[in-house]
């Protein structure tokens, strides 16, 4: 079973980056379109970022402008750029399928604090 593992998340102030990593087990990557969520305290889990076999992305109005997503398919993982972040980004932040049919077992996720 592919297991996702979820990187690089910290506290940073208002304005600042962070770079994500999600780590595939398997190679997935190349073959289905993967997506970035995060879920915030008594808040549902949302997708944020998104990117096709072919490199197609999306990004809700939230993120978009601020938010990259990319990926290294020979390395099996999955980034997240995140620039000028706000407090309303904090959340913890997860991959996985964009597809709800093929989700993998979520993983332990990377918490991002935004704060002064």
């Amino acid at each position: 079973q592919v297991q996702l593992v979820e990187s690089g998340g910290g506290l940073v102030q208002p304005g600042g980056s962070l770079r994500l990593s999600c780590a595939a087990s398997g190679n997935i990557f190349s073959t289905t379109a993967m997506g970035w969520y995060r879920q915030a305290p008594r808040k549902e889990r949302e997708l944020v970022a998104s990117i096709t076999s072919n490199e197609i992305t999306y990004y809700p109005d939230s993120v978009k402008g601020r938010f990259t997503i990319s990926r290294d398919n020979a390395k099996n993982t999955l980034y997240l750029q995140m620039n000028s972040l706000k407090p309303e980004d904090t959340a913890v932040y997860y991959c996985n399928e964009v597809n709800p049919l093929k989700f993998r077992a979520w993983g332990q996720g990377t918490q991002v604090t935004v704060s002064s």
